[in-house]
């Protein structure tokens, strides 16, 4: 029994980083039909996968359309194991909220990063674009997530992410979260003039301050 687990959790693990839209839901279900627990299915197999795709993306063997697609696989294994991890105690890592500043619609960002915080073991909350310095406040106040993530992919919208920070100390919420930035026209330079704790140049840089974070 134990090896034909592990040969399909490496299957799961394979489809992600091969890209194999096709073969993930067969071998998601054949992990249920060998009793893996689900939750088993989705941390040692498909995120596992995820992380060597982020690797290989830092290694600039992949590039942005094999993130994007490595995230389409993981959603489509998701289809078939979600209906079964409901009701199961899954421990995560703490909640994210993201979200897109406003004036800003761009979403490909920060859809990337919503999907691998979630195959990392994060629950996120999305909040979408265009989301106001209000939303992030009213999203800290009531869902209490550890870290928040902002990205900007237009210029014009950076400052916005800065009115964020300033909205979340008006409300005596600043201290409670930790947050990190990204997008484009960002820098360094100007996360830490706004008074972000991080900027991730890429989705799995932030994924991976996400995680030391929590450590």
């Amino acid at each position: 029994m134990k090896v034909k687990e592990e040969k399909i959790l490496k299957r799961l693990q394979d489809c992600i980083v091969n890209l194999d839209i096709d073969g993930i839901g067969k071998a998601a279900q054949d992990a249920l039909d060998a009793g893996i627990p689900p939750v088993k299915a989705v941390t040692e197999g498909m995120a596992k996968g995820m992380d060597i795709v982020g690797q290989k993306y830092e290694a600039k063997e992949y590039f942005l359309a094999e993130l994007i697609m490595a995230g389409e696989v993981m959603k489509e294994g998701m289809k078939v194991l979600e209906p079964h991890l409901k009701g199961v105690d899954v421990r995560t890592l703490g909640k994210v909220a993201v979200g897109t500043v406003r004036g800003d619609l761009h979403d490909i960002g920060k859809n990337i990063v919503a999907t691998l915080l979630n195959a990392a073991g994060f629950n996120v909350i999305d909040l979408g674009v265009d989301v106001t310095p209000e939303q992030f406040v009213e999203a800290v106040r009531t869902q209490k997530p550890k870290i928040i993530g902002m990205s900007a992919l237009l210029t014009v919208t950076m400052p916005e992410m800065e009115n964020v920070i300033k909205e979340l100390k008006k409300a005596g919420l600043r201290d409670k979260v930790k947050i990190i930035v990204g997008g484009a026209p960002l820098t360094e330079d100007y996360a830490k003039k706004i008074g972000a704790d991080a900027y991730a140049p890429n989705a799995v840089a932030g994924v991976n301050m996400c995680k030391k974070w929590v450590a």
